[in-house]
């Protein structure tokens, strides 16, 4: 009898729409961060633009943790939809804290390879909206996490050729610091996406 009833209470589906709108947001700030890069002018005005996305981003995750702890049925196991909204959260925070080291290290100009890196970046976050918009039709996820898994791995090598030329190259020991710190974070958030997409993974083969 409590499993009918239980039926009968319908699941809130809100909680993918909010997803799609997350990723939306890091889209948005992703490709913010690439114009940065690619027409370095008016740096701080863009980081600024970024930082407001973040912010956004994270009144989105408190509203999905508060509708996690006040709704009774949801279309997720909790701990799935607690660690993918937490992990993309922690994209968009590795993306505004990239965009906030060109202004804190004063940067003059970015490396090539940065802008290489926030291509593979754009391409990732698209990637990962379009898995979460087909949410919950969980048979359809696979080409997207499989994709991000790709781009995540162009990040990699993308990340191991920028670290090898900042070292090899004449440059001052202190700009070398700067210039790493930008890329690491670049290529953390990188990382996060693919975090995102593993957690899909999980979620499909657990409705499989």
């Amino acid at each position: 009898m409590p499993r009918w009833r239980l039926r009968l209470v319908p699941r809130d589906e809100s909680f993918f729409e909010l997803f799609v709108r997350q990723a939306r947001n890091i889209e948005a700030a992703a490709d913010e961060l690439r114009e940065l890069i690619s027409d370095y002018r008016d740096v701080e005005a863009r980081a600024a633009r970024i930082r407001h996305l973040e912010h956004e981003g994270d009144e989105m995750t408190h509203e999905v943790m508060r509708r996690l702890n006040t709704v009774f049925v949801t279309p997720l196991d909790h701990e799935d939809i607690h660690k993918l909204t937490s992990t993309l959260d922690d994209v968009l925070d590795h993306i505004e804290a990239a965009a906030d080291l060109f202004v804190l290290h004063k940067i003059e100009a970015p490396l090539p390879d940065m802008k290489a890196q926030a291509d593979v970046l754009v391409q990732a976050t698209r990637a990962v909206r379009e898995g979460l918009e087909v949410l919950p039709r969980y048979s359809q996820l696979a080409p997207h996490w499989i994709e991000v898994n790709r781009l995540e791995n162009d990040g990699d090598r993308v990340y191991r050729r920028a670290v090898a030329d900042l070292f090899d190259g004449d440059h001052r020991a202190l700009d070398v610091l700067k210039w790493k710190d930008i890329i690491d974070g670049l290529e953390a958030a990188i990382d996060r996406l693919e975090d995102v997409s593993d957690v899909l993974e999980a979620i499909a083969l657990k409705h499989a």
